[in-house]
């Protein structure tokens, strides 16, 4: 295991930080391991996340917005930041009155809270006082102002209002010979709905404007009320290519409620088909980049491998998406024929290398990659990118280093990294990354220990939330879970990887030409039914 360098300022502790920002804050008992609690007062709350992730380094995972008015009169909002270089997380929790449905934004002071204050205000009715982009985000114009669908006084059952027709409001961009282009929401082929206006100057794009949330399931509140072993499948329905990602950052949070880690061959094989999850998404994203810019070779060549990926999942497990494999406690069954996935993989990783020299030995290839869609790294690291579209902007951060989960801690991973941060760095990130899934697959199977596939759980205290963090093929993957007294799910806040990285998208695209666009969406290769959950 490759340690993380500290990012946090010496001697600096919680307290002190809190206290020199001027904030009262009161220490709630932690009932979990790596849990920090601090609770502030709504006007101390904008101060209060700004010590925590300016002082002590803290990157924000997510934002929990909480609807307890039938308990003590009030909502309640966890800003939850990860302390790496320690292994815990901080959760900056304050009280909205439900009389007053109003808090001061903190997005000013920390800008990655700000699709997470914006949903807040569309699903919770809370208004984010000083937020500077106050427009709905995920209940488009068009909905109701009073439909607020994560407060508990919504049933889950009924069905939402038909929105209206409604416009898509954006800033304009203003100027002789400037004029918009809009794609979509509904594209050719299988691609699901996005709205995207270029702003441009004859080729060259002055500003994108993007609006996504076309398809937004409810997930979250569709998840209320279950028991927390149906959770699961709601989980891996999240995302289809990511579903063990899901799935797994899900049945780890119920795990840490309870306090009852799953037995080590369930580890070692969540750990397993992590990295297959990986292997057959960043090969595949790799062969979709060269899609990209009509590269029929490596288009080819990806789409087969990716296949053969999947036909592997599925004699492995049964399913080509990893599902059904996960539950609470530990694994549903056993894998099967690995001798056999063990030397299809040894002859797929070597058809994957002649596909990469093939494809970074073309000029044509590389002209289209070189400095195309910069992504700076101070802009990675404000709205807290994550996974690839973070590491090929200098970042190390990898859940499978700073909050190891199943087998990594055992297992040497690497952060790979580059400082370009254009297409061909994001490309060079997803190539190193599967080289290393083929090395840590080879060596999670030389090490599966033996003994049971699942333990049953400890009792999961009520009105308490739990975190589950894995790094899926998209970046980090977060999952909040809490449960009610009778142990069914009373919160579930699912923060994918998409969701922290579509946002620094429009960032990288002004200064390029509109047909550069489908590359540059397609080396950040980010989902949308990961928002729309």
């Amino acid at each position: 295991m490759v340690l993380p360098e500290s990012p946090r300022p010496a001697g600096a502790a919680d307290p002190q930080v809190l206290a020199a920002a001027g904030v009262r804050a009161e220490r709630l008992e932690a009932r979990l391991p790596g849990e920090t609690r601090w609770r502030v007062p709504l006007t101390d709350l904008p101060a209060a996340c700004q010590a925590v992730h300016q002082h002590l380094g803290a990157p924000l995972i997510t934002v929990v917005g909480n609807d307890r008015r039938a308990h003590d009169g009030t909502f309640h909002l966890s800003y939850l930041f990860s302390v790496d270089a320690e292994q815990r997380w901080v959760a900056v929790e304050a009280q909205v009155p439900g009389d007053q449905p109003a808090f001061p934004a903190v997005t000013p002071v920390v800008t990655a809270a700000h699709w997470h204050e914006r949903e807040i205000q569309d699903l919770f009715g809370l208004e984010a006082v000083g937020h500077p982009d106050p427009r709905r985000l995920v209940l488009h114009e068009g909905y109701p102002r009073a439909y607020h669908p994560l407060r508990k006084d919504v049933p889950a059952h009924i069905p939402p209002p038909v929105p209206a027709p409604h416009p898509f409001v954006y800033p304009r961009v203003e100027g002789e010979g400037v004029f918009d282009v809009p794609v979509g929401p509904i594209h050719a082929g299988v691609i699901e709905p996005g709205h995207f206006v270029f702003s441009g100057a004859g080729e060259r794009i002055l500003k994108l404007e993007a609006r996504l949330f076309f398809t937004h399931r409810g997930i979250e509140k569709l998840a209320e009320g279950q028991p927390v072993a149906q959770g699961v499948f709601v989980a891996e329905r999240i995302c289809g290519v990511c579903a063990f990602s899901h799935s797994t950052a899900y049945v780890q949070a119920v795990e840490a409620l309870a306090g009852t880690p799953a037995p080590p061959r369930a580890q070692a094989i969540r750990t397993l088909l992590l990295e297959f999850e990986r292997l057959y998404n960043h090969i595949g994203d790799v062969g979709n980049i060269c899609a990209g810019i009509g590269f029929a070779p490596g288009s080819s060549a990806g789409a087969r491998l990716k296949e053969r990926l999947q036909e592997l999942n599925e004699v492995v497990t049964g399913h080509r998406f990893l599902r059904g494999i996960n539950c609470v406690g530990g694994v549903r069954r056993e894998l099967t024929n690995l001798p056999h996935a063990a030397a299809q993989l040894r002859v797929i990783k070597t058809e994957f290398a002649q596909m990469v020299d093939v494809m970074l030995n073309s000029d044509s290839v590389r002209q289209r990659l070189d400095g195309t869609g910069v992504l700076a790294a101070a802009v990675a690291e404000a709205f807290g990118a994550v996974g690839v579209a973070a590491r090929a902007s200098g970042s190390r951060r990898d859940s499978r280093i700073y909050h190891p989960h199943g087998l990594y801690p055992a297992l040497a991973v690497q952060a790979t990294t580059r400082q370009q941060g254009d297409v061909r760095a994001r490309t060079e990130v997803r190539i190193q990354e599967a080289q290393q899934a083929f090395r840590l697959v080879a060596e999670v199977l030389d090490r599966l220990p033996d003994g049971p596939l699942t333990v049953p759980l400890g009792p999961l205290p009520a009105y308490h939330g739990a975190l589950g963090r894995v790094e899926s093929p998209r970046g980090e993957t977060a999952h909040w879970v809490m449960v009610a007294p009778d142990g069914t799910i009373y919160r579930y806040r699912v923060r994918s990887a998409p969701y922290a990285n579509w946002p620094v998208v429009p960032f990288a695209v002004p200064g390029n030409m509109v047909p550069d666009f489908p590359l540059i969406n397609k080396s950040f290769e980010l989902c949308y039914a990961c928002c729309d959950r």
